[in-house]
């Protein structure tokens, strides 16, 4: 296998990027076909929900992240919150917004190319990205876990107060 000219290191949850880091930079585009840059963004804190509709974590996290976050906070200038689907047709990720009952906004990432800005392409979802108004990381999250669901539900309301 050809070596890339610098190794990829992931954490052991499969992120290769940091807390403290600044977010890639990538531009999505959503369901409703317009396209948002993540670097646009910079003055808000921002959420990004990598999910699929074959995750059964994802699931079971969506309807928490619609009602704990996005029906919250989503009329507030603020904040932005993006669900990006992993490698599926336009077709598919619109009926797994229906069936998951989420309105928040879901975009494209065909081929994951925007997921392996942030984890190894073949590691796991469901994960969550909180970037704050500088365009920096500031929590990573892997999996359902109710404590550390409320723990970032708790970091965006305190960001946002701020």
């Amino acid at each position: 296998m050809a070596g890339k000219a610098q190794d990829v290191v992931a954490d052991s949850t499969g992120y290769i990027v940091k807390v403290g880091e600044m977010a890639p930079d990538f531009t999505v585009k959503l369901t409703d076909g317009k396209s948002i840059t993540l670097s646009e963004l910079r003055g808000k804190v921002v959420m990004l929900q990598f999910t699929a509709s074959w995750c059964g974590v994802c699931r079971k996290e969506m309807p928490f992240i619609e009602k704990d976050i996005w029906l919250k906070h989503k009329s507030n200038p603020d904040f932005m919150l993006i669900g990006i689907d992993r490698d599926e047709p336009l077709e598919k990720v619109i009926a797994f917004g229906k069936s998951t009952g989420v309105t928040y906004p879901l975009g494209l990432d065909p081929g994951a190319d925007i997921f392996a800005k942030y984890a190894l392409r073949k590691a796991g979802i469901t994960r969550n990205v909180l970037i704050d108004k500088e365009g920096r990381i500031v929590k990573l999250t892997r999996l359902y876990n109710p404590e550390e669901f409320a723990s970032l539900v708790k970091e965006i309301d305190g960001m946002l107060s701020e």
